[in-house]
């Protein structure tokens, strides 16, 4: 217990180190990697227009500088600033789309006068960053949740079965926890295909606020769940063929389609062909036997004039 508040204290006076005003308003946000979130700033300044008094910064790490995402009213033209997935809105909140785990760190919000002086109280916002993964390996299936934060993580993690904690009742279902992370393993037999997402669910509780965050299995949502196969064999339901086989399944049976069409075709041809050189051979042998005929005739009547 001693050793985590040590824990906890080094990392707040990291924090102030960082950020040395005394006058701050803290928020938390835990989002899920692909969601939308909006950071928020509640002390706009009202002269102000486009926000161009507000200036939003960026900390990926309490070791690392600062990256400058928005001053002057406009988006910060940077890689590093993810400027093609920021907005601001009209009270100079930030929103973020389509978050990622890069996303996660601390977010801080300042404003400035006309002369450039630092005014009003300043917005922290730590975002932590929610991924969900899982793992087919033969029979066997392993969903995983760990959470991104900034510094040191204080966001347990855990999974649910129907909302439950997986305990020991539950035999043959197989859990493990770390920190800001959770896994679980369990046989395809136990539960379909469309069941297994329906009954679990990732649960992280904020170490900073308290909340608890539930985050169900979504295997619809390709940029939060990833499917990966030790055998490279995706399982599927009836319900919910995957795209990919679905498109590979028509391309077969066209391909075969045609491969019989031609074959026939072929055989038609040939057939047809053989026939022609059948018919010809016989006119052929027909012509002949009538010049047979007609050289015999002669023969006939001259040896009758003979005699």
């Amino acid at each position: 217990m001693s050793e985590f508040r040590r824990i906890m204290m080094s990392s707040f006076l990291m924090l102030l180190l960082h950020f040395p005003a005394a006058d701050v308003k803290r928020y938390s946000r835990i989002v899920r990697a692909g969601d939308e979130v909006t950071l928020p700033f509640d002390n706009v300044i009202d002269d102000q227009d486009k926000c161009e008094s507000t200036k939003w910064l960026f900390y990926d790490s309490p070791y690392t500088a600062a990256v400058t995402l928005f001053e002057d009213g406009q988006i910060h033209k940077d890689p590093k600033a993810k400027s093609d997935r920021l907005n601001v809105t009209e009270n100079c909140s930030l929103v973020i789309k389509k978050v990622t785990e890069e996303d996660a760190g601390a977010y801080s919000c300042k404003q400035f006068n006309k002369s450039g002086e630092h005014q009003g109280p300043e917005s922290r916002v730590y975002l932590s960053v929610v991924t969900m993964t899982g793992h087919l390996d033969n029979d066997e299936v392993t969903l995983n949740c760990s959470v991104e934060t900034f510094g040191r993580c204080t966001h347990p993690v855990k999974w649910l079965l129907q909302g439950q904690d997986v305990d020991k009742d539950h035999r043959e279902i197989k859990t493990s926890q770390s920190s800001c992370s959770a896994s679980v393993t369990f046989l395809t037999s136990l539960f379909s295909y469309t069941t297994r997402f329906e009954l679990f669910t990732c649960n992280v509780s904020n170490g900073y606020t308290g909340e608890v965050h539930l985050f169900p299995v979504s295997p619809q949502s390709s940029a939060t769940h990833e499917w990966t196969s030790e055998n490279n064999n995706k399982e599927t339901d009836s319900k919910h063929p995957e795209g990919p086989a679905v498109w590979w399944v028509i391309m077969v049976s066209v391909g075969l389609a045609a491969l019989i069409i031609t074959v026939v075709t072929v055989h038609v041809w040939t057939r047809a062909k053989g026939g022609k050189k059948r018919m010809t051979k016989n006119l052929e042998q027909n012509d002949e036997d009538e010049d047979e005929d007609e050289v015999n005739y002669e023969n006939d009547g001259g040896s009758s004039a003979s005699v």
